[in-house]
């Protein structure tokens, strides 16, 4: 079996995020880059079907260099080889694309995060299923493949879905369909020797073009009103909260 798990190059969740170029690129300076949380999963996922099946995981990414440290570390929990587009990830649309470029016909399963947890749009496993031709369904909490069926689990609004599709399929991920696996010395050095090829986009038409970024308002200031004033309690969440 062959996989592909696409990964995100993401600033840490305890980051300072800011902004440069007029507030239209993330400032990565003196940022701590992780990969992205939901892709964790997919990729521990998919090293454990790899040690179930049989067969290699590939992992591929979108982006520049600085994602290579990310990328060795997939290697080094027990990916085969990566792939690295050359390329800024500058929409959906366009990561999709190329994700959908390399992947071709060519692999199983693709498994990804259910979103990125920068721009946290969700779409990408949809796109790429899409353009592929094949089912993509989010997000996924159990996966068990057997033969070239796969049973999977997943959140649909008011509960969940037990269902069984036939491979190849486009698979968006969450918890608890595995645990993070950290990689262990002997992973860290032989990541070290595989194989990470890098290979420059194909041509995209631009959809989005970001006009600028804005951080969250601060937050405001907390009011405390002793327990006997359930009265003052109400009227500011009327007046000044408007939450009732």
């Amino acid at each position: 079996m062959k996989i592909l798990v696409c990964i995100t190059n993401v600033p840490d969740t305890t980051a300072k995020i800011t902004f440069t170029d007029n507030d239209t690129k993330l400032n990565k300076a003196g940022v701590q880059l992780i990969i992205g949380p939901y892709d964790d999963y997919a990729l521990a996922r998919a090293v454990e079907l790899k040690e179930q099946h049989g067969g290699s995981v590939t992992v591929l990414h979108v982006g520049g260099a600085d994602a290579d440290p990310q990328i060795r570390k997939a290697l080094a929990i027990g990916a085969d080889d990566a792939i690295r587009v050359n390329a800024d990830p500058v929409d959906s649309y366009f990561t999709a694309s190329q994700i959908a470029h390399v992947a071709g016909q060519n692999y199983d399963l693709i498994l990804m995060g259910r979103e990125s947890i920068d721009f946290n749009s969700g779409v990408v496993h949809g796109l790429v299923g899409e353009m592929l031709g094949i089912p993509s369904y989010s997000p996924v909490m159990k996966l068990e493949i057997e033969g070239t069926t796969a049973t999977l689990a997943r959140e649909i609004d008011g509960g969940k879905e037990t269902l069984s599709a036939s491979l190849p399929l486009v698979l968006g991920c969450q918890e608890p369909i595995s645990e993070w696996k950290i990689p262990n010395m002997r992973g860290i050095m032989t990541a070290r020797t595989k194989p990470l090829q890098v290979v420059e986009p194909v041509s995209v038409e631009e959809f989005t073009v970001p006009e600028n970024y804005t951080l969250p308002a601060p937050k405001g200031a907390c009011k405390m009103i002793p327990a006997d004033q359930a009265e003052t309690l109400i009227k500011l969440l009327r007046t000044e909260a408007k939450v009732i």
